[in-house]
């Protein structure tokens, strides 16, 4: 026979949803930075095309 599940705390719930949006905090923060170095042209772990290249093709 099916039981009921215990409830899940506020606390524990509140937990989880801070830790979800902490993640997407990070990785937003990692996108904007990794932009931001690509314009700059400071970025030594991403690998683009650059502009000299499309035009020499």
């Amino acid at each position: 026979m099916a039981v009921p599940k215990k409830k899940t705390s506020k606390s524990k719930r509140n937990m989880r949803k801070a830790t979800w949006k902490h993640k997407a905090t990070v990785a937003a923060q990692k996108a904007l930075s990794l932009g931001k170095s690509v314009l700059t042209g400071r970025s030594h772990s991403f690998v683009y095309p650059s502009n000299e290249e499309e035009e020499e093709e």
